[in-house]
């Protein structure tokens, strides 16, 4: 495995940590921020940039070596994929909390997080590629 994977994956596994944290974590006792900002509650915000980085990470942690457009592709929809069950499995957690709830909204606003970054990934990654081939 090389340096910058074991990196990738330890970047990525304090990330999943965080995300658990801030998933499960008590927060009564924090000042109550604005709630909601340009009309879009603040808590989809949060969830909206909490899931951002994830297929970045992931892509970084497990993506493959050496690129090939098709493999790209691939890796991309699978941590697309798995960052859905990351979120999902947040929120149905959430449901056996006290102090916290289940909300599909919160769901939707991962996802959309997740696509829209997935896409963007993509786009680097393809680009990159298209970059390193020799003319």
């Amino acid at each position: 495995m090389s340096r910058r994977r074991v990196i990738g994956l330890i970047v990525f596994l304090i990330y999943l940590g965080v995300v658990v944290w801030c998933c499960f974590g008590n927060f009564e006792d924090l000042p109550k921020p604005k709630q909601s900002i340009l009309g879009i509650p603040i808590d989809k915000i949060v969830h909206f940039l909490m899931f951002v980085p994830f297929p970045f990470l992931c892509y970084m942690a497990f993506g493959p070596e050496h690129v090939k457009p098709w493999k790209s592709v691939l890796a991309i929809l699978l941590s697309f994929l798995s960052g859905c069950l990351v979120a999902a499995g947040t929120e149905m957690g959430q449901s056996f909390t006290s102090h916290r709830t289940a909300d599909p909204k919160d769901f939707m606003a991962d996802a959309i997080a997740l696509a829209i970054a997935s896409l963007i990934a993509l786009l680097i990654i393809l680009l990159r590629n298209n970059k390193k081939k020799p003319a």
